[in-house]
């Protein structure tokens, strides 16, 4: 399967370095360009990317509002929004997972973890190591406070799904999931799949953010 890829940084340099390498990935396509985030939200009308790789900082509309306008656009449901950031842990990031973004990715990425974090997000996985998902978590969300609806959802979650949510929320894998609790890793998947519908997630990281937010799930 060939992964169609769109690309939005104010920085022509940048984007010709991503560019130049991921053309040169037979399986991914660049379909696009934008230097702005107004102009991404357009490119992903005009092209329906299955990934937008999107810088933070960019004029017109920043990309945390281009990834919120992405994400909650009716007709854009199959684009999965990767946030480039400048470094590990960028205080906008969070606040871009909770606008719907995929995950994230340093601009100095080195060129297979690139191809493999495309590749990824593609297959519907969430692009968040272990490490800086908690790190991040406990940067913005260590003391959440759940509310009504979040206690609503969860108390929808079977026993199973909310264990596996938790384990999402930890950083752990499908298969590490199946592992660890001695099941099939497509059963695993399945139970994934009925929490991110159950709760609203649009994707594995939003049911991670969810797991935070809510306190199934405490930063340590």
């Amino acid at each position: 399967m060939t992964v169609r890829l769109a690309l939005a940084d104010d920085q022509a340099l940048v984007r010709a370095g991503f560019r130049s390498l991921l053309d040169n990935t037979p399986d991914i396509d660049v379909v696009g360009e934008a230097a702005d985030g107004r102009a991404a939200v357009e490119l992903a009308l005009r092209t329906r990317p299955d990934i937008m790789l999107m810088d933070i900082r960019m004029p017109v509309l920043d990309g945390i509002e281009a990834t919120r306008e992405i994400c909650a656009h009716p007709s854009l449901g199959n684009v999965r929004v990767v946030v480039l950031t400048t470094f590990e842990i960028d205080e906008y990031v969070f606040a871009a997972l909770r606008a719907g973004a995929s995950g994230f990715l340093v601009k100095d990425v080195e060129p297979d973890d690139l191809r493999h974090a495309v590749r990824v997000v593609a297959a519907g996985e969430a692009l968040l190591s272990p490490s800086v998902t908690r790190r991040l978590i406990a940067e913005f969300v260590s003391t959440p406070h759940r509310t009504p609806a979040q206690t609503a959802l969860i108390n929808e979650l079977t026993d199973r799904e909310r264990e596996v949510t938790a384990m999402a929320a930890q950083g752990l894998t499908n298969h590490e999931i199946a592992d660890r609790l001695v099941i099939s890793v497509a059963t695993a998947r399945t139970h994934i799949s009925r929490a991110m519908t159950k709760v609203g997630a649009r994707d594995r990281a939003q049911l991670v953010v969810f797991a935070y937010q809510s306190g199934l799930v405490r930063a340590t």
